[in-house]
């Protein structure tokens, strides 16, 4: 098992603040802040919680996302990479999962229930026979 930790150490800042801000308002305040990846698209939300699994012959992604219906949750792979997009009425999830081994995108297979994510892929062959004549 792997745990995907990539803390942003500004996150906890952040939280202070807006704890900080919706005390001084009596919570009438609402602080977004919207960070950009290096490359100018959006970046990862950093506060999705998830673990990654390597058995024999798969490998699964287990994330939390609540307060997420399952219609508006979309999913992506490309069979290195699993994104994650999801939106409710409080929060947004974006994340890009990097995945241990390569996978077959064509086998996944995903649930989602009371806020967790579960999605499973077959791994790839990492490499074909090839028949000498």
């Amino acid at each position: 098992m792997r745990r995907d930790d990539r803390d942003d150490p500004f996150d906890d800042f952040f939280r202070e603040l807006e704890r900080m801000m919706n005390e001084m308002t009596n919570g009438d305040f609402d602080m977004h802040v919207e960070r950009q990846a290096a490359d100018g698209g959006r970046a990862p939300s950093r506060d999705i919680h998830l673990d990654i699994y390597e058995e024999d012959e798969a490998v699964r992604v287990v994330a939390d996302i609540p307060g997420v219906e399952k219609e508006a949750i979309d999913l992506k792979c490309d069979g290195e990479e699993l994104t994650i997009d999801a939106s409710g009425s409080e929060r947004e999830y974006f994340e890009r999962v990097r995945l241990p081994v390569a996978v077959d995108e064509h086998s996944a297979s995903a649930t989602y229930n009371n806020g967790i994510l579960e999605v499973s892929f077959d791994r790839r062959d990492s490499s074909a026979d090839i028949d000498l004549s």
